[in-house]
């Protein structure tokens, strides 16, 4: 998982990137650290799916503008549009579930089909 700034998302999300998941935190929050450990996981059986990571504390016009009620925060963009949002992770198999189709399409894409 990569970290990026708002402002490197906000140009991200700008030139229409195909696929933008980007998970939202704070550094002490536990739930947050569970989540991210969640993410890890799921994100070593799709390798290619790109997952960013935003610490909102750094990025308040970021938690505004895509209305961020509360972390940890599972955002997905495609095409530069907000499409999806998970609040309430559960379980490394339900985030899984969650991402499998983004993931699906993501391979797709990558290898031109």
């Amino acid at each position: 998982m990569e970290a990026i700034t708002s402002k490197s998302l906000d140009q991200k999300l700008v030139s229409r990137d195909r696929l933008v998941i980007v998970f939202v935190y704070t550094p002490l929050c536990g739930t947050c650290k569970l989540a991210e450990k969640m993410l890890k996981v799921v994100q070593a059986s799709f390798d290619s799916l790109p997952i960013y990571s935003l610490n909102i504390n750094h990025s308040p016009e970021f938690a505004q503008k895509w209305k961020i009620k509360s972390v940890p925060c599972l955002l997905v963009f495609q095409k530069g549009l907000g499409v999806e949002c998970l609040y309430a992770f559960q379980s490394i198999a339900n985030v899984h579930e969650k991402l499998k189709p983004y993931a699906v399409a993501w391979s797709l894409q990558e290898n031109g089909k």
